[in-house]
């Protein structure tokens, strides 16, 4: 590939999250001008996946060796995504009960399957690259990412007070925001240390993949209890007996007015560590990753040169 067709296929994220933002606006638009509910679908899924699918475009433009085609990056993306989601529904409805460990269970239970959908659809490939294992492992938590975030955005279309397209546009602008820093980030870095042993004609289940699942699972579960932890500080530092009354009674509990701005500045600021560290994890992989070199195009030295 010429450095101009591989710069172009760099850029080509950039115009799929054009046009993807230029057609959800107008379809935003078109629905609150005509309350067509029709349009509610199209809404919610142009919402859902732009943000997945542009990640996963840009990510596929970073890949490593020429085994990942776009036939494999589409089923990794819909089959792992689809795959992940079913699973988890399954195993969080007859495995998990409300307790101190919810958010734990969850976390485990999540990225334990999607790791099972990666390996499951990736497993007959001949090269495995640690690069590679991260951009597949990013495409099946893009996918999980996506089909969460229509299922949030369609049970937010209902509200007490009837049908809410605001709620839905709401609900996919914050979760489109905080995508790249959830399901696609835990799983690409499973994904590289899966492949790790890139030179095993299987996947092997190592100590570090072991640890790395575990790891992933703990930012997973400190994110989704993120809202659990910064009412539990607030309390810590301004609750007043009237909370600590409803609490004894079993009574759920939010922020007064006067405490809203140190939850959200605990809140958000927890949000931001947990992406933070995740990040760091990520790049940190990528760049001590050994780059996958193809034996075939190495230049023989001529005798005497060596």
């Amino acid at each position: 590939m010429t450095p101009t067709a591989r710069a172009t296929t760099r850029r080509a994220w950039l115009r799929v999250f054009a046009a993807g933002l230029v057609l959800w606006l107008l379809t935003v638009v078109v629905t609150f001008l005509t309350g067509n509910p029709n349009l509610v679908p199209t809404l919610v899924l142009l919402g859902s996946f732009l943000v997945p699918v542009t990640f996963v475009v840009w990510a596929y433009g970073r890949r490593d060796t020429g085994e990942i085609s776009v036939e494999l990056l589409f089923r990794t993306f819909i089959t792992g995504g689809v795959l992940g989601v079913l699973a988890a529904s399954l195993l969080e409805a007859y495995l998990l009960h409300p307790s101190a460990w919810l958010f734990l269970g969850v976390g485990l239970i999540e990225e334990g399957v999607k790791l099972a959908a990666l390996a499951f659809i990736t497993r007959h490939l001949a090269v495995k690259s640690v690069r590679d294992g991260m951009i597949l492992g990013a495409a099946v938590g893009f996918g999980f990412a996506g089909f969460e975030s229509a299922g949030y955005a369609f049970t937010a279309l209902f509200t007490v007070h009837g049908l809410s397209l605001m709620q839905v546009v709401q609900t996919e602008i914050l979760r489109g925001l905080l995508a790249p820093v959830g399901h696609g980030l835990w799983t690409a870095i499973l994904g590289g240390v899966l492949f790790s042993r890139s030179t095993r004609d299987h996947f092997a289940i190592t100590g570090r993949l072991v640890l790395a699942y575990l790891g992933v699972s703990v930012l997973h579960a400190l994110w989704d209890s993120m809202h659990t932890i910064a009412l539990i500080v607030v309390l810590a530092l301004t609750g007043t007996q009237a909370q600590f009354d409803r609490i004894a009674n079993g009574w759920p509990l939010e922020p007064t007015p006067q405490q809203v701005q140190l939850f959200t500045t605990v809140q958000w600021t927890g949000l931001a560590v947990v992406a933070l560290v995740g990040v760091g994890w990520l790049v940190g992989l990528w760049h001590t990753a050994p780059r996958w070199r193809d034996p075939h195009t190495y230049w023989r030295v001529p005798a005497g040169r060596a």
